[in-house]
Order: C-alpha cells, then sequence, then structure tokens
C-alpha cells in the first residue's frame, strides 16, 4: 500500500494526523479514537507499511512518529503534479486555441 492509498481511509488519516502532531503510543491514539486498541494497532500497521510512520520502543509501549522518508515522497509526489498541473494550465492560459 502507498502513502496515498493509506491515507485515502478517514480513520487512518486521523491516527496519522495525531502521530504528525506528537510521538504517540497504541494506548494515547485509542484513548481519543472510537475504535479498539487493536483497530488502532491494524490502521499504524497499514501506516507503517505505506512508510509513513516509524516505530521505536519505550518501556513496553512502542511509540510512533512520522516516517521523515516516506513523508519526503509524498511531498515530491505533490510536488510533481502541481509542477505538471501549473504548467498545463500556463500553457492553456497562453494558447487557448491549441486546445479546442
Amino acid at each position: 500500500m502507498d502513502g496515498w492509498s493509506a491515507l485515502a481511509d478517514p480513520t487512518r488519516r486521523h491516527i496519522f494526523e495525531l502521530v504528525v502532531a506528537r510521538p504517540r503510543a497504541v494506548g494515547e491514539i485509542a484513548d481519543v479514537m472510537p475504535i479498539s486498541r487493536p483497530a488502532v494497532s491494524q490502521h499504524l500497521k497499514a501506516l507503517k507499511t505505506a512508510g509513513l510512520v516509524q516505530d521505536r520502543p519505550e518501556g513496553t509501549r512502542r511509540i510512533y512518529t512520522p516516517d521523515p522518508e516516506g513523508l519526503r515522497a509524498l511531498r515530491e509526489q505533490l510536488d510533481r503534479f502541481w509542477d505538471q498541473a501549473l504548467t498545463t494550465y500556463a500553457t492553456l492560459v497562453e494558447d487557448p486555441e491549441e486546445d479546442t
């Protein structure tokens, strides 16, 4: 699963936003979500597989943080998308007859 597919799910996107705001353990996320800890863990697993979060052990818990490399990849994809969209727009504005 890629980053965009992982973030397409609203619950997963909310979990990701919580982790971006500050590092959190599964229990901390489950405390503010209307889903169980096992469900939160499954969503975090999908986010980790997509390269969007990483975890580190802290005692008996795992603390989740954003993965900078995964965020960089999303940013690069967005930059390419907008560069192409703006180039296409500029072409259409400069020569609108060419499109017809």
